[in-house]
Order: structure tokens, then C-alpha cells, then sequence
């Protein structure tokens, strides 16, 4: 598979997991689909993108702004970096969803957090905790 096909077949492929978080956050088999087939198959396309592309020299370059730059002048390692806010974005929206539902926290109330995870990531996450904080009037829940 060419990087461009691998790029359209993980946007497509986590879409069904964000439609279940969407839809039927309840379903017992909502989380085994999230966790154990879309992610894991991301995880293995990034898996291959990052062991097949970086070397153990490029590793120092994560220190510094212009090293990180400096790596991701291949498609592959954008590629990599795609993928890898895919799964965490997802897996953000099922810790948001789980911890709403932990938290009683409307799930109607969730769908503009789940929206913005999606599309921004961590201003998804940002607006789920205070949405939670004035749900719970708690900003560290006793539970997560």
C-alpha cells in the first residue's frame, strides 16, 4: 500500500469507532471494537511507518523544535504522525465517553466534546473536563 492509500484507509477506518461513540456508547461491544481492532490495527500502521522510517539516531532529534521538524520532511514520518493523532484522539473520545458515564454526565452534553476530540483533540478534552467540573462541581472527580 502506497502512503496515500494507508492515509485514506485509517481516516475511513476510524470512523465506525467514532460513530459508536456517537451512538452507542452503552454497547458492550462498543469498547472490544475501539480498542481491540481499530486501534490495534492503527498501532500496527504506525508501528511499521515508525520502525521502518526512523532510525535510532533520529530519536535525539525529539529534543529540540527544529529536530522534530527536521523528521517529518518524509511522507512517511507525516504519515506516522497522522496516525499516531488518530488513535490517541480516539482513545481520548472512549476516555471521555467512559468517564462521563462513571461520572453521570448527560451524553448529549458529550457530543460537542466528541465533535471537537475529533477535529482538535485536546480542546475536545479540555471542554469534556469543564463540562464534567460543572456537572460533578468537582474539578478532580474522587473517581477517574
Amino acid at each position: 500500500m502506497t502512503p496515500e492509500n494507508v492515509f485514506s484507509f485509517c481516516n475511513t477506518l476510524v470512523l465506525p469507532g467514532w460513530i459508536l461513540l456517537l451512538v452507542l456508547p452503552r454497547w458492550k461491544f462498543s469498547d472490544h471494537i475501539i480498542t481491540g481492532i481499530i486501534v490495534t490495527i492503527l498501532a500496527l500502521f504506525y508501528c511499521y511507518f515508525i520502525f521502518t522510517n526512523l532510525h535510532p539516531s533520529d530519536f535525539k532529534s525529539f529534543n529540540t523544535l527544529g529536530g522534530v521538524m527536521g523528521l517529518f520532511t518524509k511522507d512517511e514520518a507525516v504519515l506516522a504522525g497522522w496516525i499516531h493523532y488518530l488513535a490517541f484522539d480516539l482513545m481520548t473520545g472512549l476516555f471521555i465517553v467512559k468517564n462521563a458515564q462513571k461520572h453521570k454526565v448527560n451524553h448529549w452534553l458529550l457530543l460537542p466534546c466528541l465533535f471537537l476530540t475529533f477535529m482538535l483533540g485536546p480542546c475536545g478534552l479540555l471542554f469534556y473536563f469543564i463540562i464534567r467540573m460543572i456537572c460533578t462541581k468537582q474539578y478532580f472527580p474522587s473517581n477517574y
